[in-house]
């Protein structure tokens, strides 16, 4: 019956995607204001699709930003990057390049100012990233979100922090917001199964702008990893991390 009631999920999922994604197509090109009401709208959508058809709802626990921050969050799922476009009043994210061509996705993501990144080519990728960014933050600034680790991660699987969040925070002097998740636990990367539970989009305290990169690093990354175990626990996983990948 899980499974069932999962493919007919991921079926009103795309299937919503495409239809809602073409009719606001129009509102979303004349204004980003527009843009994001189109986003927001399927979110809020697809987590009515989870709570009836799957049995999951969603939670935000934490003071929500709603200044001009970077946002560190735990990637462990596509359903933590429309819990922080829902949550977020004015979110762009750091995309990897292969979405700005994904039908619907690479539009409206670009529509909102989400930089896209090459994986692979590091340095040249994180001064581009920089670039797009400092260029999008004079038209709209608002939340920039990056997932530390690059991708999405496996409950327990052990992945180092990358630099470009800490770039980013020292680049632009922005304060940012951690945010822990256990999205992984009840959807996890290429699972075909969404699971009956409580997903939580958890944003830690702050930390202010000024630290130096590995200080700044290791703090964001004993924070978010701590929480986001706490939140997988809670949820019912046995946390037994996985080696390094």
């Amino acid at each position: 019956m899980l499974r069932v009631r999962s493919l007919v999920f991921d079926f009103l999922m795309y299937s919503t995607l495409l239809v809602q994604g073409i009719l606001f197509a129009p509102l979303a090109i004349w204004s980003v204001n527009g843009t994001y009401w189109a986003m927001k709208t399927y979110c809020r959508t697809i987590f009515w699709y989870l709570k009836v058809v799957c049995n999951m709802r969603v939670e935000f626990r934490g003071p929500v930003p709603s200044g001009e921050v970077v946002v560190c969050a735990k990637h462990m799922s596509f359903l933590d990057v429309m819990m922080l476009m829902h949550a977020l009043p004015r979110a762009k994210f750091i995309m990897k390049r292969e979405l700005i061509f994904a039908p619907v996705i690479g539009l409206y993501a670009l529509r909102i100012g989400s930089a896209a990144v090459a994986r692979g080519k590091k340095g040249s990728a994180v001064k581009k990233m920089v670039s797009d960014l400092d260029k999008g933050r004079k038209k709209d600034a608002g939340q920039t979100v990056i997932y530390p680790q690059g991708r999405r991660i496996l409950p327990g699987q052990a992945m180092p922090y990358k630099v470009g969040a800490g770039v980013l925070y020292e680049r632009f002097g922005l304060d940012c917001v951690p945010a822990a998740t256990n999205t992984g636990v009840l959807w996890a990367r290429r699972s075909p199964y969404r699971k009956p539970g409580v997903a939580v989009m958890e944003f830690l305290p702050v930390i202010k702008s000024g630290m130096k990169l590995k200080p700044f690093l290791a703090e964001l990354e004993e924070v978010v990893e701590s929480n986001s175990n706490r939140l997988m626990i809670e949820a019912g996983h046995i946390f037994e991390p996985l080696s390094k990948t």
